[in-house]
């Protein structure tokens, strides 16, 4: 099964964007109820009976289930023939609110994600299931059919593949308007492409954001921290007006508009270098980062500025389109190893930006080694082996032919 998202710019009539600001608000609502009683029933069994909290302490009864997924949509439901307002959004979308708060509890227990939050403002709605008749053409341009909204205007930027069908649509609100991005499904089966042609290894860091095996180094732009002085002034204007005044609502826009052009800045530029990457090779091996301990150190700025999270899935997102290999190797020790002798050189400090290697005398730059110590592994993991990079060229060949040592 193959899934894509494809986003649009939505045209709604005011009423409709009247509709969809009103559904939000309703959604942060709903989000922010079943997140308080779910809060209650986890405080008020946080200690013993002999150690209650001196000021306040939450009392349920001792017998009041766990709020859950399905107790809470039932409750949703009797809220209705009660609170006219919950009526108005579309059921599943609702549900699909519940969803959500269910999704970030897993996550809590599973992967350590902090205790959910309640929300200041709702961005999007789902909707899980479509009319059958969801595309129609329209002047040029698309409507898109969004059940109990109607038939909003699109703006169709480029078309739906063929033997592709939408399968969801999420509305996202946004501060230079709103956006639907369709789901789209194809009963097909695609196999990962293999290891063939050239192929390289890829180094992420901070003073270049990205070094290859092939000695191309690429500066990384510093995003955030150029927009900065822009944000500082409007920030410290918006502090002299007065809270929820209209200039102050223009302010908060305008804001929120810069923020999102750092968004997309970044976003174009991590499409060309994956794009630039993909045309120079047919196999590319990246690290395997632990990104949440990367944005919880002294240089967390700036690695949440640099987003390579976000360029690692779209690099491998565009080798799967375009049929190029892409997996990611254990990150550890790359930049202590030689990639011409495998020796352990020890720890490096951060200001030491040369590889030279006391026992074979290899000599390049420090990120680039370890990109190349990156491919090395790559080629191990599939069962080849790589030949040595003495004379600067590398071989990927299987372990069942003969190849010479490391």
């Amino acid at each position: 099964m193959l899934n894509y998202n494809f986003e649009y710019k939505l045209i709604p009539t005011p009423e409709q964007a009247e509709t969809i600001d009103l559904w939000l608000e309703i959604c942060r609502k709903v989000y922010n109820f079943a997140l308080a009683q779910r809060k209650d029933w986890v405080n008020s069994r946080k200690c013993s009976i002999n150690a209650c909290s001196i000021n306040r302490e939450y009392i349920l009864p001792a017998d009041a289930p766990r709020p859950t997924f399905a107790s809470q949509c039932k409750s949703l439901a009797a809220a209705k023939k009660s609170i006219l307002e919950l009526k108005q959004p579309h059921t599943h979308v609702l549900q699909q609110v519940l969803r959500q708060l269910e999704a970030a509890f897993v996550a809590m227990w599973e992967r350590g994600h902090g205790f959910p939050r309640f929300k200041k403002r709702m961005r999007s709605f789902l909707f899980p299931q479509l009319n059958l008749e969801v595309l129609r053409p329209w002047d040029g341009d698309n409507d898109v059919n969004l059940p109990k909204i109607g038939w909003v205007k699109l703006r169709l930027s480029r078309p739906i593949p063929d033997g592709f069908e939408v399968k969801q649509i999420r509305v996202v609100k946004r501060a230079s308007g709103y956006y639907a991005i369709l789901t789209l499904q194809c009963d097909v089966t695609i196999p990962l492409p293999p290891i063939a042609g050239h192929s390289v290894g890829i180094d992420l860091g901070l003073i270049s954001f990205l070094a290859t095996s092939d000695g191309e180094l690429i500066a990384r732009p510093k995003f955030f921290v150029d927009g900065q002085r822009k944000l500082k002034s409007l920030q410290r204007k918006l502090k002299r007006k007065k809270k929820g005044s209209n200039a102050w609502r223009k302010l908060q826009h305008r804001i929120a508009r810069h923020h999102e052009t750092l968004s997309n800045t970044r976003k174009d530029f991590h499409f060309k270098t994956a794009h630039h990457l993909c045309d120079g090779a047919d196999s590319i091996f990246a690290e395997d980062l632990n990104l949440k301990a990367m944005s919880a150190g002294m240089l967390s700025k700036h690695t949440l500025d640099a987003g390579f999270g976000q360029f690692l899935n779209i690099l491998g997102h565009l080798c799967f389109k375009r049929g190029k290999h892409f997996s990611k190797v254990d990150a550890n020790g790359t930049s202590q190893t030689c990639p011409n002798c495998q020796t352990h050189t020890g720890k490096k400090e951060l200001s030491e930006r040369v590889h030279e290697c006391p026992e074979c005398g290899y000599k390049t730059d420090r990120d680039v080694a370890a990109a190349q110590v990156v491919m090395q592994r790559g080629y191990t993991a599939v069962g080849h082996i790589a030949v040595n990079f003495g004379e600067g060229k590398v071989i990927g060949l299987p372990l069942s032919q003969e190849s010479p040592r490391l």
